[in-house]
């Protein structure tokens, strides 16, 4: 059952409360993969489906254990997949604003979108620090996605057809 984020930001904050994790990043990090994780088994389940049974049956043969056979040849087949699922999620936690919002209150732990929300004043908005500050901010993104170019193609291609 799939529920929106805001259904478990109080419970969460409450629980981050109780274990002093507010104004950490710790906190963050923990939200942040709780609710990627779905996303990331769902999508990496249909690309495991994708991958040839008989490579692990011929790991098997040759004396791989399940484990092995799983390190040795699904994993390095399943590369294009990861990095695209962690692409993905990775700009899923890099652009959330509600819970870095709720979670922290010092400028040590808050995240860029929160703290580009609060060029904006009451009456005015700083234009140009808003401006520069999401240039900035979109920086990380589109590095990290050309970098990973071709295994961001591979990954949304291979997995999207069943064979």
């Amino acid at each position: 059952v799939m529920l929106p984020a805001f259904t478990v930001l109080i419970p969460l904050f409450v629980i981050a409360k109780q274990l002093s994790l507010l104004n950490t990043w710790t906190a963050l990090v923990l939200a942040y993969t709780g609710l990627g994780m779905p996303f990331v088994v769902w999508i990496m389940h249909g690309y495991f489906q994708t991958l040839p049974k008989d490579l692990e049956d011929a790991a098997r043969i040759d004396g791989c254990s399940r484990f092995s056979a799983f390190l040795r040849i699904a994993l390095p087949l399943s590369a294009p997949g990861l990095v695209a699922t962690a692409i993905f999620t990775f700009l899923g936690a890099w652009d959330e604003f509600i819970f870095a919002l709720v979670f922290t209150s010092t400028y040590a732990a808050k995240t860029l979108p929160v703290a580009l929300a609060e060029f904006q004043g009451r009456f005015t908005i700083d234009w140009g620090l808003m401006t520069s500050g999401g240039v900035l901010a979109s920086l990380p993104p589109v590095l990290v996605a050309l970098l990973l170019q071709r295994y961001l193609v591979t990954g949304l291609t291979s997995g999207g057809v069943k064979a």
